[in-house]
């Protein structure tokens, strides 16, 4: 039998070098093993034949059988198309192919019975199929076909004839090597239990179902395995680390929190805060170490539970240190924890990329000796000259922004393992959390500060600025300052955007009265750190900015945002920026600015927006309307969303009962020995061979 893990797809009957090298390239299928997975994306019904007197331009797609009784090439250049005049006895239809060779008209002749196969659109008048599937009539048992799989593929592939048919015949003759044998990846008891089919069958059924009883039953046996063994890797890797990586054990609360407590605390905590605080105590005390995700909405007062935490280990003899993914971030949490914490013995320090020479080397001595207690810090940490006396706490603010490999880099200055908070401002969908951070405890704060008000979120059309303009004029003679955020810098011939320079020009027209920041991508670091210190000190009353302050701009006097072109962002990024206002005690506005021209995609995003400040319940529809792969901080993460068929999205309900399943497995077999499991080990062991990248997050 082939060992499909490691047989070349060169080898398989119709492949060979050169195009084992496309399928390597273009597809990054290498081996049997990938090209068995490589699922198709799409089935069709091919069972049914339509009539041409029976469709309609808004059919999805048809299958017709008739006849060619004509070419006819139209237009000139680039423009240019064959035209087939195709009857069925019914009606007439065309058939077109752009950038067409000579090979159509020797291909398919008159007199000759097709089945054509397509989508079609009406265009002047006539209905019409673009490059159409055709297969002569002799050569094709529809009842056969049933369901025909549909397969992505490259331009190159394409050229090279590589194509969705192809890909299914080349798939065919794989299955004809293996003799319907594939090494099953479940224990037997395991798939009677939960009512699932063979893998060999599954496999074969998602490239060749007959019908859509068989494809069903074989996505939902292909999905429940790829959830469960993600599922099983990560509750392991929890599960062993919970049992042998030793924690710091931080016995006492301390004075420092008593008196900060009671004589400091700017606001009383929610219930939300007081709860988060309880669960990372008892994390701290329970000899173990902690690994904990906290979220929390824009707001919410995350960066408060974070300091009483680091007040806990510096009173248990141990330092804390906050890692910022910005510059102007770390500051911000410099100056904020700095004032909090005046009057209290507690030191507290900042290094950055920009604190060099002699202002380096206090902190750098002071961090070796143990007289800094709280260390707030960008990159600049990760640096080979940075060691501790004693780090207790590691605090990671908005974790997306740095890889696995730099926080690795920060837990190993030290011989024990620090306690581990990771914070986000992004929320979360559940199933993409029980993925993205599986392994790691998860307390959420889902409560705003009292005093803080919910920020008002409006839709308007760019038709007319003038009441626009207006408003914010009033809300800067009132004392506050706006934002005025654009998705591009310069104009773009393809889409008709508002462009940020042209936008800075108008504004500045507009209110010549005020002083105006302008910040982008494309400054250099040092500028855009001055002009956003312009608009954090109140030196200049408005922002015009690209989505560069998404994140790491906290600004309390700021009430309006404004966001040109909305309808081009995601839902999470419209969430993010809406963020920056509405840290303060007045009322604050977002105000979403669109063409009137808006894709049903697009509205429901802004009307999802004017609804709801739950931040849960947007990256929720978020995760539903655009997938986890495009979903903010999820490409930074490194983390690689190429599960084969599962999607969790749509896979929620699902990705939950298989994490079930797994802690029934973890807790019954807890030292991996007993024989019926012994397939589970099998199959992690080979897929981590495989380098499925499966968000190990420490």
């Amino acid at each position: 039998m082939k060992d499909l893990y490691k047989t070349s797809i060169q080898y398989l009957t119709g492949v060979g070098q050169s195009r084992a090298a496309l399928f390597s390239k273009e597809l990054n299928i290498h081996t049997l093993h990938d090209l068995l997975y490589y699922f198709p994306y799409k089935h069709i019904d091919r069972s049914r034949l339509y009539h041409i007197n029976e469709i309609d331009g808004n059919m999805p797609y048809i299958q017709l059988k008739g006849r060619i009784l004509s070419y006819e090439t139209i237009g000139t250049g680039r423009k240019m198309r064959l035209v087939g005049h195709f009857s069925d006895g019914t009606g007439f239809i065309d058939l077109v192919w752009f950038q067409f060779g000579n090979y159509i008209q020797k291909k398919y002749k008159f007199n000759t019975d097709y089945i054509v196969f397509g989508k079609p659109t009406v265009f002047n008048g006539r209905i019409n199929l673009a490059h159409p599937d055709i297969d002569e009539a002799d050569d094709l048992t529809l009842s056969e076909i049933g369901l025909r799989p549909y397969y992505n593929t490259t331009e190159r592939m394409k050229r090279a004839n590589l194509n969705s048919n192809t890909i299914q015949k080349l798939i065919g003759n794989l299955f004809a090597s293996l003799d319907g044998s594939v090494p099953e990846t479940l224990p037997e008891a395991f798939i009677r239990q939960n009512h699932l089919i063979p893998l060999d069958k599954a496999l074969h059924d998602i490239h060749f179902p007959k019908n859509p009883e068989e494809l069903r039953q074989a996505e939902y046996r292909l999905k429940f395995e790829e959830l469960f063994y993600i599922q099983l890797n990560l509750l392991r890797y929890s599960h062993a680390r919970k049992k042998y990586s030793k924690g710091l054990r931080f016995p006492i609360v301390g004075q420092l929190f008593h008196d900060f407590y009671s004589q400091k605390l700017p606001f009383p905590l929610t219930e939300a805060q007081k709860r988060v605080i309880r669960e990372m105590r008892a994390d701290m005390n329970s000899g173990r170490q902690m690994n904990r995700l906290l979220q929390g909405d824009v707001g919410s007062g995350k960066t408060l539970v974070a300091m009483l935490t680091m007040l806990i280990a510096i009173s248990n003899g141990y330092q804390a240190c906050i890692m910022a993914p910005t510059e102007i971030l770390a500051e911000q949490h410099f100056a904020t924890i700095s004032s909090m914490l005046r009057g209290l013995p507690v030191s507290v320090a900042l290094l950055t990329g920009s604190i060099r020479g002699k202002k380096r080397e206090p902190v750098l001595d002071g961090l070796l000796k143990g007289t800094v207690n709280i260390l707030i810090a960008t990159h600049a940490v990760l640096e080979d000259t940075v060691s501790f006396h004693a780090l207790g706490l590691v605090v990671v603010d908005e974790q997306h922004r740095f890889g696995v490999a730099q926080r690795a880099k920060l837990w190993n200055k030290n011989e024990y393992l620090p306690h581990v908070l990771v914070m986000t401002a992004t929320p979360i969908p559940r199933t993409l959390a029980m993925t993205l951070y599986g392994d790691l405890d998860v307390s959420v704060i889902d409560e705003l500060p009292p005093g803080r008000k919910p920020v008002r979120t409006e839709h308007r059309y760019d038709r007319d600025k003038t009441p626009l303009f207006q408003f914010i004029r009033m809300q800067i003679n009132e004392g506050r300052q706006a934002y005025i955020v654009y998705p591009l810098i310069k104009e773009s011939e393809k889409i008709d955007l508002k462009n940020l320079e042209e936008g800075y020009k108008i504004i500045r027209e507009v209110f010549p009265e005020f002083n105006i920041s302008i910040v982008h991508g494309q400054m250099k670091p040092a500028d855009k750190e001055r002009e956003m210190q312009r608009f954090v000190t109140g030196e200049t009353q408005i922002m015009v900015a690209t989505t560069v302050i998404e994140v790491g701009v906290n600004v309390p006097n700021a009430s309006v945002m404004i966001i040109e072109n909305a309808e081009r962002f995601g839902l999470s990024q419209l969430h993010q920026l809406r963020g920056r206002v509405g840290r303060g005690a007045d009322q604050s506005y977002c105000i979403l600015v669109t063409s009137f021209k808006l894709t049903d995609e697009s509205r429901k995003r802004i009307e999802i927006m004017t609804r709801t400040n739950d931040g849960f319940e947007i990256a929720e529809a978020d995760l539903k309307l655009r997938g986890p792969g495009d979903l903010e901080g999820t490409q930074q993460s490194g983390i690689a969303f190429d599960l084969h068929i599962a999607n969790l999205a749509r896979d929620g309900q699902l990705l939950g009962h298989v994490r079930t399943l797994a802690e029934q497995v973890l807790n019954d077999d807890p030292d991996e020995s007993r024989p019926e499991n012994a397939v589970f080990w099998q199959q992690l062991r080979r897929l981590k061979k495989e380098n499925v990248n499966w968000s190990a997050i420490s």
